[in-house]
């Protein structure tokens, strides 16, 4: 492991594995340290006085930092632009947000997220000027996510060569001040769908956003397919999964989402990986209404609905405070220019331990096979353009 990916593991090991099951949707936290006992009240006057022990308050979370502050000279140095979608999705938004306020928090530094104008329609111009409006208020490093900010992010980029820019689930566009950050979505996707045919289920669903033209989905959903497949194979038994892309382009609830999630499960569906943004609205209300189960996806979901069974997650927090650092101890040249792919081998994806609820499937058979994953001996294959429409050889795959 070079320097670059021991400095990650650090972080991502102590604030996502650890710690992702905080309150508000990947809230980083870390445990507080747990308070000195009482002391027994003295038994006579000779008793030796008892010295208390100061207990240090826990860390802070982002919960516990706002979404807008106040500059005092207008200025914001660190700048956030969404993805479409709601800032508060409980999920890739709110997830790498978490990561700006986090790291502006902890070190003194103004911050401001921008929404490009016109929501779920946002055009490439609206963004490019999202991003025009953070340069332009200061800001020292600019981290856009998603996908689809790559023609926007090109333009401003160019145009603003001494800005640092992250692109989050991206990849290079050719562009030294640019630096795309992607997860390797396809082995958290794996840990949970061979999660949840261990722990049982038998006919499960898959939904993702960005119509099927978003490679993160693709990669979560595409790894969902192969782990249940392998599970299903090593039970010797048969599953059947439902895949769709329909009433996912814009991230978003929809009464036309649960509808269709509904209908998978009154049709025997026992749980639906929901895979973007604030679609798990709809999926997670279809579930409750039908006493079935939700896998959520970015970060720890089950905090949002009790019908969460698990999470797909990656490390969206920590992967953005790694980054923004670099901007300011001078080593943003590291990852400038290209795209760094984060794994199970940095600590970047998983699934969460702190609120574990499986009977079946434990959390020790788990960690054993993310080891695997770590160490190489479980590879996970990525390429679901081709691989996705092959035989499999215990699963049904319905897409839909």
């Amino acid at each position: 492991m070079n320097k670059t990916s021991k400095l990650l593991a650090l972080l991502l090991s102590g604030s996502m594995m650890l710690s992702l099951a905080a309150c508000g949707g990947g809230a980083t936290t870390t445990p507080a340290p747990e308070e000195s006992k009482a002391a027994e009240p003295a038994q006579s006057q000779a008793a030796e006085p008892v010295e208390s022990k100061a207990v240090e308050p826990a860390e802070k979370t982002a919960d516990d930092i706002p979404d807008n502050m106040t500059s005092a000279d207008g200025k914001y140095e660190v700048a956030f632009i969404t993805d479409v979608g709601q800032l508060k999705d409980k999920s890739f938004n709110q997830g790498t947000y978490d990561g700006v306020k986090l790291y502006a928090d902890a070190n003194g530094l103004s911050y401001k997220y921008y929404q490009p104008a016109n929501g779920d329609q946002a055009t490439d111009d609206d963004r490019y000027d999202a991003m025009k409006a953070a340069v332009d208020g200061g800001a020292k490093v600019v981290v856009c996510a998603g996908f689809m900010q790559e023609g926007a992010l090109k333009r401003a980029a160019e145009e603003n060569p001494e800005v640092p820019f992250v692109f989050i689930d991206g990849y290079p566009i050719g562009l030294d001040n640019v630096a795309g950050i992607s997860f390797q979505e396809e082995q958290s996707g794996y840990l949970a769908g061979y999660a949840v045919v261990k722990e049982g289920f038998e006919k499960l669903g898959f939904t993702g956003g960005g119509g099927g033209t978003n490679p993160a989905c693709c990669r979560f959903g595409y790894g969902f397919v192969q782990g249940a497949n392998a599970a299903a194979a090593e039970m010797g038994k048969n599953v059947e999964m439902n895949y769709s892309w329909e009433y996912g382009a814009s991230f978003s609830a929809s009464p036309e989402l649960q509808t269709m999630a509904n209908g998978w499960y009154t049709s025997g569906t026992e749980v639906i990986f929901a895979c973007g943004g604030s679609m798990f609205q709809s999926v997670s209300a279809a579930a409750s209404a039908n006493d079935c189960f939700v896998v959520g996806v970015d970060v720890d979901q089950s905090f949002e609905s009790d019908t969460v069974l698990t999470s797909a997650m990656k490390g969206l927090s920590s992967a953005v405070q790694w980054a923004v650092a670099k901007v300011y101890d001078g080593s943003f040249a590291e990852i400038g220019g290209q795209g760094t792919a984060l794994g199970a081998k940095d600590d970047a994806v998983g699934l969460p331990t702190a609120t574990w609820t499986m009977e079946t499937y434990t959390v020790a058979e788990y960690e054993a096979q993310l080891a695997d994953i770590v160490s190489g001996k479980l590879a996970i294959d990525a390429d679901y353009e081709t691989g996705l429409e092959q035989d499999w050889s215990n699963l049904k795959l319905n897409i839909i």
